[in-house]
This record gives structure tokens, sequence and C-alpha cells, in this order.
């Protein structure tokens, strides 16, 4: 199937000054110890159309062919397909392919309103919100981004270990960089370290984990402070040391940190990499955590007990083909 570009009249865009363009594939594979009679999933692997990132062209194909598929945009704006393939099968495949545009400038502390942090959680709790929509719509969904999530438990635990980054009349933006220098810095990255199911009292108790969680601790640590903070899920262009080539087809999925800023809007910022989002990311969708924007999920009718998954990502400037 395929998923139009977002521009009604179907005109090409012009490439903004300076932005880079990208070629994307996401691929998932799942290989079953046994017959499946039906497959039913749901992708969030089709990026955002924001004002600094443009979807230029954005395909899905499933294998095998479904026998019914529906698009479909969530609470939280992501797109997302459904797809239902009925024909016994051994080996289900989801690629998704998208050309974009991306010219996101990073934020800066210095470029960002000096509005202290407690005078933010007041505004939210006090509905006095000049620069976001006053409805209700816009109102909730604020205050949802401080509300405890299925993998996001804004603890005792948590606000511990946040406080130092919480001095009394500390300009928000200055939390926000300080908690992601302290993540990058007590933290270790270490692959397969922890679970979908890990905790924040257990990251912090053994302080090894990957970008999904860093990116809950913070966010878990923001709400707990009573500021909105939500979970971007995308994909960031990685780029081989010195003198050797890219390793092609092994990128990830990557997760950050989307925290809203009075008179900056959300702000995206990563933990892991201990820097504010750039053009050399690429925005999936948002959501309250994890929980909200797994890339493929859904459920399968077999006689079997097993199956093996693979994912292959690609993250490349055009003109350089992707692997996958």
């Amino acid at each position: 199937m395929s998923v139009p570009p977002t521009d009604p009249a179907g005109l090409a865009t012009p490439v903004p000054e300076g932005a880079r363009e990208y070629d994307l594939v996401h691929r998932t594979t799942y290989t079953y110890t046994a017959p499946v009679t039906d497959s039913y999933g749901r992708t969030v692997t089709t990026p955002r159309e924001l004002p600094d990132q443009h979807v230029v062209d954005t395909t899905l194909t499933v294998e095998p062919t479904p026998s019914d598929t529906a698009e479909h945009v969530d609470w939280f704006g992501n797109r997302t397909t459904y797809f239902g393939v009925t024909a016994p099968h051994e080996r289900l495949v989801v690629t998704a392919r998208s050309r974009l545009l991306v010219s996101r400038r990073a934020a800066s502390v210095d470029s960002l309103p000096g509005v202290g942090w407690e005078e933010t959680a007041r505004a939210v709790v006090d509905g006095d919100l000049s620069d976001v929509r006053t409805d209700a719509a816009g109102l909730s969904a604020l205050r949802e981004a401080t509300l405890p999530s299925r993998h996001v438990d804004p603890s005792d635990a948590v606000r511990a270990w946040a406080a130092p980054s919480f001095a009394p009349g500390a300009p928000l933006a200055g939390v926000l960089a300080d908690l992601a220098h302290r993540i990058r810095t007590e933290m270790t990255y270490r692959s397969g370290s922890t679970t979908v199911g890990t905790t924040q009292a257990e990251l912090l108790e053994q302080r090894t984990g990957v970008c999904q969680d860093f990116a809950h601790l913070m966010i878990a640590a923001l709400r707990v402070h009573g500021l909105p903070a939500r979970y971007a899920s995308g994909y960031i262009e990685t780029r081989p040391p010195a003198g050797r080539e890219k390793l092609r087809g092994a990128d990830a999925s990557h997760a950050w940190v989307s925290a809203w800023v009075p008179g900056a809007g959300w702000v995206e910022i990563d933990p892991t990499n201990d820097q504010f989002v750039d053009d050399r990311y690429v925005i999936l969708g948002w959501g309250r955590d994890y929980a909200d924007v797994p890339p493929l999920r859904g459920v399968i009718f077999s006689e079997g007990s097993g199956s093996r998954l693979t994912v292959e990502v690609d993250l490349v400037p055009v003109g350089l083909t992707p692997f996958v």
C-alpha cells in the first residue's frame, strides 16, 4: 500500500535551504516455528508531518499480502496502519520506506525562554497558558503529559535522583540540559541489559540501560515535578568513525524526550546522547511512553509457540542507496 504525501495539491515540495534529504527503510521480519493462520497488526512506522520535517513519499509493504488494511491517525496525531493477513504463512515481513526533508535546528539553553520550572508547573495547573490552545483539548494534552503512564512511574526514587537538577528558581531549559547530561554521564548504555518492562527504580539501581530506559527516566523526572513531558520515537542518522564506511542496515529505532517549554512549545532533547535534537533525527511519533508508539504490535493464531524477530533499519542521505 502507499501512503500519499500530505500536500493536498500533490505539488512537488521545494527543498528548504539547508534541509537534509533522507531515505528511510524499516523492515521487521517474523519467522515462525509453525504455520500461522492469521496475523493482525498495527504499525507506527510512517514519520510525522511537521513544520521542520516533510514526508515526500512513504509506502508500507506487508508480505504475505494482507486481506484487509486501514490507515488511521491516533489520539496523539501519529499515523498508523492496520493490516490483517489471513493466508497461512511461516514468515511475516513488514517494510516501511519513506523519503523525507528535515530542516530542524537544535534548541539550546541560551536560545530557549528563561522561564523557571516552578513557574511552568504552576501554569499547567492554573491553565495560564498563553502560547497553547486554550480549549479543553489543548490544556488536557499538556496535563495528560504530567501523569503516570504504563512505563513511566514518577516515584519517590525518581524524585530523589532528580532533585539536584531542580534548584529553586532554575530555568526549565537548564533543567532539561542538566537532566540529559546526568543521564548520559551517570548511566551506561548497554544493549540487552533491560526489557520493555524495566522500571525507573530498577534502572536507577543497576545504572545500565538503553535509549528507551533513559527517555522514560527523564520523562518521569519531569512529570514528578508537574512538568509536561512525552516520549518521542524515531531515528537518528548514525555516522561511522573517521576513515570507516557506514555499517549498512544496522541502524535502529531511537527514543528521546519531548518537553514543553512556555514560549517555545515542545522541545526535543536526547538524554542518551546528551544533546538537543537537530536535523539528524527523524520523528516517527509521540506518546505518553513506549506503549503508545511501538513500531509494530499485533496478534497471531498458530499451533506453534515460538518465533524469531529480525529488525533492520537504514536512515541514509538521499543518493546513498539504503541497504534494506
